[in-house]
């Protein structure tokens, strides 16, 4: 297994632009193996930080496992455009396709309807400054634009999200304000979790900056919020 910091603004795959992707330089990170590792999930272009990778195949097919089964603990940080009413607490709201074209454009539906799927995050305000909040965020299920969608749903998208509301579109507006902070690993029974965090990208250090915050802290205080299959760094064996 590797986990890398996937940078900003680098798709995993291929777009019908075309275009630089991850996947050019997943050879590169063979390390020995005769083949190159594959992606055990998937992260937005536009998100950056913690990507989980197989090395081979008998790796992946455990690796899919756990993150089907919901095993692999996940936070993320995001920059929002206000704030939830309380400090902490889980959204529980259906999402759907918005359409069949754009299978990848979601939106919050009553249960029950056509088309939904359960999908649950936690979160935790880690600071309120302004017209601006920082979340940290678990999603218990993986939806496609889960997080982005769920936040939207509540009036506080993600700043730099055109999609769903937190920004008008490049050039000129913010970029997408979120991060995979870390994710939680538990490959062996009885054995500690892999547990990794990476770094906020320069654009969300630049933004925290400008608000008075310290980037360093702002991911450590992140990793200290006690989501379900998470624990705190101090847990760590």
């Amino acid at each position: 297994m590797l986990i890398i910091d996937k940078p900003y603004g680098l798709p995993v795959h291929a777009g019908p632009k075309g275009g630089e992707t991850l996947a050019d330089h997943l050879d590169a990170l063979r390390f020995g193996l005769p083949r190159a590792p594959e992606l055990a999930h998937r992260l937005d272009k536009d998100t950056s930080g913690c990507l989980v990778l197989g090395r081979h195949g008998k790796a992946l097919a455990q690796l899919g496992k756990l993150f089907a089964s919901g095993a692999v603990g996940k936070t993320y940080v995001a920059v929002t455009l206000g704030a939830p009413a309380a400090e902490a607490g889980r959204i529980d709201q259906p999402l759907a396709k918005r359409s069949p074209h754009r299978g990848w454009w979601m939106q919050a539906v009553p249960k029950g309807s056509p088309g939904a799927q359960e999908a649950i995050t936690d979160f935790q305000v880690l600071h309120r400054t302004g017209d601006l909040a920082v979340i940290a965020l678990s999603p218990v299920t993986g939806r496609t634009h889960q997080l982005r969608a769920h936040l939207s749903h509540l009036g506080t998208p993600i700043l730099g999200d055109a999609i769903y509301g937190g920004a008008s579109r490049l050039p000129g507006g913010p970029k997408l304000h979120l991060h995979s902070r870390r994710v939680v690993v538990p490959l062996k029974a009885g054995a500690p979790p892999v547990d990794v965090s990476a770094p906020l990208p320069p654009h969300m250090c630049e933004t925290l900056s400008l608000l008075g915050l310290d980037p360093v802290a702002v991911g450590a205080a992140a990793d200290q919020v006690a989501f379900a299959k998470l624990g705190t760094p101090e847990s760590k064996a």
